[in-house]
């Protein structure tokens, strides 16, 4: 696991850390020294810690003008056991939030698991961002089936196009764009 680290060929256009607005601002994370594990599962130093000990993410993007966040998930997604949720609500959406932000772009490929609790932080978050809304993009099968499970297609737009296996070749304002028509399209008239 030490070796899956955060996309980083958007660089050129974000890096939360230089952002004043970002919760991670002026975070260092080192390129060499292996700081966070997964249970007994180191994972590379470039993944930012937010609280959960299984749940680490890097925000890929923030476009304040488009309102939109990218932020790419690693490790266990545990509701059930850590209450990440709540972690990821209070440390970072609400930030987000507070900033402007009300498109939530979720890049879910290296969750592993997601165990579920209860959806008050989901439908908290979803209720914050009126006009906004919370995608999973290329999420595993049997996490989205998870997230079915636990009512969160109530808030959370999944599946279909949304799974866009290619999302790395666009440049992040593209891809948020190609997300946004698609969201668009199955919001009622």
């Amino acid at each position: 696991m030490h070796t899956i680290e955060p996309y980083f060929s958007w660089r050129d256009y974000y890096i939360s850390s230089d952002d004043p607005l970002s919760p991670f601002y002026g975070v260092v994370n080192s390129e060499v020294e292996f700081v966070h594990a997964i249970y007994d599962h180191l994972i590379h130093p470039q993944w930012d810690f937010f609280g959960s000990h299984t749940l680490y993410l890097k925000i890929l993007y923030v476009d304040y003008n488009h309102s939109v966040a990218v932020i790419e998930l690693f490790g266990e997604w545990n509701d059930c056991l850590y209450n990440d949720i709540m972690y990821l609500k209070r440390n970072v959406i609400e930030h987000l939030i507070e900033n402007g932000i009300n498109k939530f772009i979720l890049i879910g490929e290296n969750i592993l698991n997601f165990h579920r609790s209860d959806d008050s932080y989901y439908e908290e978050w979803f209720d914050e961002i009126e006009d906004g809304y919370i995608v999973a993009v290329n999420f595993r099968d049997h996490v989205l089936a998870e997230f079915s499970a636990a009512g969160l297609d109530s808030y959370i737009a999944y599946g279909g196009e949304l799974d866009m296996v290619n999302w790395r070749n666009l440049k992040p304002l593209a891809m948020c764009n190609r997300i946004d028509q698609l969201v668009r399209k199955r919001l009622p008239a």
